[in-house]
């Protein structure tokens, strides 16, 4: 019996040769990938005139709770769940979604009217209560969401489908923002007990981490942690009638599949339709494959990394009692060492662009002369170091999550810095287990990536990543190495209410300088986008590396 005999066999006969009272088929390992792959989706009925697309990833969304975790593999997922007020076109301007319109009756206040007719999954409709409840959620301080509503006290119902922001400051970005803060039912929540979000760096375990009830364009049918994730159309989706819907799928199947080789081997033999992830060095095989394609984009995103910057001792190293980080001069010798040049053409195969700034071109705030790294130069490094008081170097543990590119990144790195004398072992992390444990602050040097999001504006990325660390304001959620300088703060609350776009450009450009000169994380790149799928799919490329299954078209 031939491999596609055997496939087709399996498809058939799931249970395999053990339900006939066979012994154990020892078989090779990418047979037993197509048989596992075909016996799994074949479980899945389909519909006569179906559109299904078996999605491939090699990160499983960690949470379905929308204001739970900033993270972008969550957000890939619940973005075609949740739906946000106001959302992007294709050109990513601030649209209408679920509110129609909005007017500012005063400096603090925006109001809202909201979208007749729109429904929840389980049928409810969507009001003003469920705007108050949710603004309320993402407020609280579980949440990571914060900064989607900066500026926002609390929110108040006007009647049924009308309801006002109160800002505590004016925030003259906030429809920016709020492309990220996404609508949850009041009902439902208090039904199940989720009214505040899951405490995802504690590991909570909640029901709205496991299930959804949003207003999207898909629903969740089926969530099995770590082995697949099945979405099918919202029938009733308000969306339909307004002509948002753009494409034609009926069902999303997810499929978390770690291995680079494995993902793009189901790929190539027609398991998956579409990966998200392909591996960077295999590009060129997938461009030449008979019916695959790649598309291309940039993403507003910047992969770094970070010292932990609080600390006077190494929590993992060995520095002789002290934190060698803290020194400026450690931190420049750092930069000097490391090649963004070799690791885009080495590590990222040209799907790179080397950046000195967490801004990128696209971000409101960018700007071109604050866009510089230090220089490649192994011997000022070694200089630097040895007028910190290290010329014989030091020993550090660099922590990264074992997703890709991150995970080869840490190795890169580990190998340049190895060079001045810094030895470095990295130390790969499950993904699961990596952001509880670096938002826990457990660690000296840390890998990291990270975008404005949908919300395309320096404030969303200043104040998550360089503000001094205040949990309860949902400022520096992200410095996890407690970074703090006051001049930082000081522009980064000037960017929160400056209604002057040249002068909140003036201070986003002043920010970038001064993390330049202090250098509290180090730039790398900016990473490129390929996507990888068969010629029959077509998705349009959003700049935040997050495909939107209502684009979506299977021909």
């Amino acid at each position: 019996m031939g491999e596609d005999q055997l496939i087709a066999w399996f498809t058939r006969n799931p249970a395999g040769p053990a339900s006939r009272g066979a012994g154990c088929v020892m078989l090779p390992p990418m047979l037993a990938f197509r048989l596992a792959a075909a016996c799994l989706l074949a479980a899945l009925p389909l519909a006569a005139g179906a559109k299904t697309l078996r999605y491939a990833s090699q990160d499983d969304p960690q949470t379905l709770d929308p204001h739970s975790a900033n993270l972008l593999a969550t957000s890939r997922l619940t973005a075609n769940v949740y739906e946000p007020l106001v959302w992007r076109d294709k050109a990513w301007k601030v649209i209408p979604w679920l509110a129609t319109s909005w007017t500012q009756p005063d400096d603090r206040t925006w109001r809202f009217r909201l979208r007749e007719g729109v429904r929840f999954h389980d049928g409810s409709p969507f009001t003003a209560d469920d705007v108050v409840f949710s603004v309320g959620r993402a407020l609280s301080p579980t949440s990571q969401l914060k900064v989607a509503l900066q500026g926002v006290e609390k929110a108040v119902k006007v009647d049924a489908l009308t309801v006002d922001l109160v800002m505590r400051e004016p925030n003259p970005v906030l429809l920016s923002h709020m492309t990220n803060f996404r609508i949850m039912s009041k009902a439902w929540a208090e039904k199940h007990g989720a009214t505040r979000p899951q405490d995802y760096t504690a590991k909570e375990d909640t029901y709205a981490a496991r299930n959804a009830n949003g207003t999207g364009a898909f629903l969740v049918k089926e969530r099995q942690t770590d082995v697949r994730t099945v979405l099918v159309a919202h029938k009733d989706w308000w969306g339909h009638k307004a002509g948002k819907n753009e494409g034609n799928l009926t069902e999303v199947v997810l499929l978390p599949i770690k291995s680079n080789a494995t993902r793009l081997a189901a790929l190539l033999s027609g398991e998956v339709d579409f990966v998200i992830d392909p591996p960077t060095q295999d590009v060129a095989r997938l461009r030449a494959a008979p019916g695959l394609k790649v598309q291309e984009g940039s993403e507003m995103r910047v992969q770094y990394v970070a010292f932990d910057l609080f600390r006077d001792d190494l929590l993992y190293g060995k520095a002789g009692g002290k934190n060698p980080f803290k020194d400026l001069r450690v931190r420049q010798a750092v930069a000097h060492a490391i090649d963004a040049e070799a690791i885009r053409t080495k590590v990222m195969r040209g799907f790179a662009k080397p950046v000195g700034s967490l801004l990128v071109p696209g971000v409101q705030g960018y700007a071109a002369d604050a866009d510089k790294r230090l220089p490649y130069d192994r011997e000022r490094a070694k200089k630097l170091l040895a007028e910190a008081g290290y010329p014989d170097g030091f020993e550090v543990t660099l922590d990264a999550g074992n997703i890709q590119p991150a995970a080869d990144i840490a190795q890169a790195v580990a190998a340049m810095l190895s060079q001045v004398g810094i030895r470095v072992r990295p130390n790969i992390v499950p993904q699961s287990a990596y952001f509880p444990k670096i938002e826990k602050f457990d660690t000296s040097f840390y890998v990291l990536s990270w975008g404005p999001g949908v919300t395309a504006d320096a404030l969303y990325t200043l104040q998550a990543l360089l503000h001094t660390y205040v949990k309860a304001k949902g400022e520096g959620d992200f410095n996890m190495g407690r970074w703090s300088i006051a001049r930082m703060d000081e522009l980064i609350q000037g960017l929160q209410v400056e209604k002057d776009m040249a002068k909140r450009d003036a201070l986003a450009r002043e920010a970038m300088l001064l993390m330049g000169r202090e250098l509290p994380l180090v730039t790398i790149h900016q990473p490129l986008i390929p996507w990888a799928m068969k010629k029959n799919v077509s998705a349009w490329s959003s700049p935040v590396n997050t495909v939107y299954f209502y684009t979506v078209r299977v021909d």
